[in-house]
């Protein structure tokens, strides 16, 4: 099932003859989808050390191409500034064979993504994830701000989403209440200036083994952003004590820490009803990030 009205569909046998008339190196190399819970990409794998990522909206083929050089840039300035494992840009493709936009290849990690059923009550983890975080705090902004789209600004600049949400959920959740948290949330004040941040730290994005993280994906959104936006993992995957441990070790303030609720809130809000149908793993991961929220706030 189609997760967007305007997703297009890419076959392997499209894959393979891109890369064979692109990237004819890669022409004895095996290529396979890759199943994820991805909603923006598809995942193609070649040979054990490489993956394809093609987009799975947009139009115009100029302005595609732009976002996905501007992606590997990201990615770039991630993998210099990660403790974990990041992939790193190899290529870019253009369109054919039906296909219409520009895609790319980037090196393959090895991992599982993050699980919140296994991970919830692990120290451990937390740990890595505040030692991933700070690491990505640290970097240089480089004299840039916020880019104004999606998360990651004004928290109120989000109450058209928001309003959007709650009425595409009101026969799926307590939208009463979550409408009073909202209120609560939009009228945060700044936490402090932009950091640099993953933007999108969901269970999908972190590759553990063991249960340990061990690399971190999707960095094309890496960027400067509201310090407490990458809090969101804490409250997709773990538990109240195990959140703790990531608080206390990146020392966060109240008011930083309610704002990291708040992403997460507004993430969540989104996946479950976008998404019910189409990808019922990412709503299913809205609704215990809601849990999460909602036992954590009082009434």
């Amino acid at each position: 099932m189609r997760m967007h009205i305007d997703q297009l569909h890419i076959a392997v046998s499209t894959v393979r003859r891109l890369i064979d008339d692109q990237f004819p190196q890669w022409q004895r190399q095996p290529v396979d989808e890759v199943a994820t819970d991805g909603t923006v990409n598809a995942i193609f794998r070649i040979g054990r050390d490489l993956s394809a990522r093609f987009p799975l909206r947009g139009e115009d083929p100029v302005e595609t191409r732009a976002l996905v050089e501007a992606e590997a840039d990201a990615s770039s300035q991630l993998a210099s500034c990660s403790p974990f494992a990041t992939p790193v840009p190899v290529a870019i493709g253009s369109p054919g064979h039906g296909y219409p936009l520009p895609w790319s290849v980037q090196t393959w990690l090895p991992g599982r993504a993050a699980n919140p059923e296994t991970l919830a009550d692990s120290v451990t983890f937390a740990e890595d994830l505040a030692t991933l975080i700070r690491a990505l705090r640290r970097a240089d902004t480089k004299g840039r701000h916020f880019s104004g789209v999606g998360r990651g600004g004004s928290l109120p600049d989000q109450d058209e989403w928001m309003n959007t949400c709650f009425r595409r959920s009101e026969k799926l959740l307590d939208v009463d209440r979550l409408r009073r948290l909202w209120t609560e949330f939009r009228g945060l004040p700044a936490a402090g200036p932009d950091v640099m941040s993953h933007g999108d730290l969901i269970p999908a994005n972190l590759l553990t083994d063991n249960g340990r993280l061990v690399g971190v994906l999707d960095g094309g959104g890496f960027g400067p952003a509201d310090p407490s936006l990458d809090l969101v993992a804490g409250w997709h995957l773990l538990d109240a004590e195990a959140r703790e441990v990531v608080r206390h070790s990146l020392g966060c303030g109240r008011v930083e820490w309610l704002r990291g609720k708040a992403w997460a809130f507004v993430q969540s809000m989104g996946v479950v009803w976008y998404y019910r149908e189409s990808n019922p793993r990412m709503s299913a991961l809205g609704l215990s990030t809601l849990a999460r929220i909602v036992d954590d706030s009082p009434r």
